[in-house]
């Protein structure tokens, strides 16, 4: 065979799978559509003029007994923070009776942070000691942690550097030269957690990825599972066997399961072996979030899978699907830290609630009732795709 006619044969296949391409409608869309996702979401999710954060919601603990029967030390504080809050808009400032109910609150993801008064604040002012204010964040996520308390650290020195020229200024006999520290940095600053240890970058993503790798391997296979199996024929096998069309779903689905889970759990014993990644909740719960976000994803892979063509189009539709929930979902990036548009497709996105879940429960140590809502929408977003999986299958098998 001489080079010519290679060539010219290879053309003419060419030529035909490009017809066979164009002729998919449904694939065609998706062959646009993916790159575009792509780098939108990327443009939007980082956006080259940067972000800060605002309106972060923080909680005020002010466990002050006072100095005699004068709190004056800390209403003080308590008003300058407040002032330069409403100049800066970093925070959306709430009161909270006591240190339990904060943490509580952080774990439930209703608080981004705390500050936190300790009762011997005016003692230590009015003796011309220095206070203590404590910092509390939130340790499942390591960036808006640490904005917030270089923030607040800031500001708290600021304010500091304020109240120190005041005690200059009045002379107070009870300044000494042995704590003439409390002149120049009247307050100290420190940043508890809400478990005890320090958390990093890989504490954030872990939980998200074993998230993530629970949706990818049950919407990867099921094109493989579904899709595959009707171009090769022996679907039409099972299809003319005498079961119930409910039966193919349910093993397709326990099939799809059985591996996320494996795979999940591959992840979370690398995570911790490898990485020093600690789980601080209950490891049946980090268990049955796994399983939860099998079930969550399953429905919805089943009725892409059904009106997909072929394997090629029902993977593509689930790559550009899979593809904005990586980024969009809080796995890699804080939502916090999108812009607010950004911040309101997460909030549609199954996989921001199960690794939002994940990462509470393993982080922060939370239990079932911090993570209620999350539970709620998972449940029910499983439960209304698998509802509309299985008409879809049976609709789609019989054509």
């Amino acid at each position: 065979m001489g080079a010519k006619s290679l060539f010219s044969h290879s053309m003419r296949i060419a030529q035909k799978d490009l017809h066979e391409l164009s002729r998919n409608r449904l694939g065609l869309v998706m062959l646009i559509v993916m790159p575009l996702f792509m780098m939108l979401m990327v443009g939007f999710i980082y956006p080259s003029s940067g972000t800060t954060v605002s309106n972060l919601p923080i909680a005020l603990v002010n466990e002050d007994s006072g100095y005699g029967n004068y709190t004056v030390a800390s209403q003080a504080f308590v008003m300058g923070v407040q002032q330069i809050n409403s100049q800066t808009g970093l925070m959306v400032l709430s009161n909270v009776s006591n240190v339990n109910d904060l943490k509580d609150m952080i774990q439930r993801g209703d608080l981004d942070g705390g500050i936190i008064i300790p009762s011997n604040f005016s003692a230590c002012v009015m003796s011309g000691q220095q206070a203590t204010i404590i910092i509390m964040t939130d340790q499942s996520n390591p960036q808006i942690s640490t904005a917030i308390q270089s923030v607040l650290t800031s500001i708290f020195n600021q304010m500091g550097t304020m109240l120190a020229q005041l005690h200059v200024q009045m002379l107070n006999p009870a300044i000494n030269g042995s704590n003439s520290l409390a002149i120049v940095q009247p307050y100290k600053v420190q940043t508890e957690g809400v478990v005890a240890g320090n958390s990093n970058y890989f504490d954030f993503v872990a939980p998200g990825i074993l998230a993530m790798t629970v949706m990818m391997s049950v919407m990867t296979g099921l094109p493989a599972a579904i899709s595959m199996e009707k171009e090769i024929g022996t679907m039409d096998g099972m299809m003319v066997a005498p079961i119930n069309r409910l039966s193919i779903i349910l093993g397709k689905t326990l099939g799809q399961t059985a591996r996320g889970l494996l795979q999940g759990l591959i992840i979370m014993a690398l995570a911790v072996g490898l990485f020093g990644v600690s789980i601080q909740g209950n490891i049946l719960l980090v268990l049955g979030l796994l399983l939860l976000g099998v079930f969550s994803f399953v429905g919805l892979g089943v009725v892409i899978t059904s009106f997909a063509k072929d394997q090629e189009t029902a993977m593509m539709m689930m790559m550009t699907l899979m593809f904005p929930m990586m980024f969009l979902s809080g796995v890699f990036f804080p939502i916090q830290l999108m812009p607010w548009y950004m911040q309101d497709i997460s909030k549609v996105l199954p996989l921001t609630y199960a690794s939002d879940a994940l990462r509470r429960v393993m982080v922060l140590g939370a239990g079932v009732p911090a993570i209620a809502n999350d539970l709620i929408i998972l449940i029910v977003f499983g439960a209304v795709m698998i509802a509309i999986a299985v008409p879809v299958f049976r609709k789609t098998m019989t054509r």
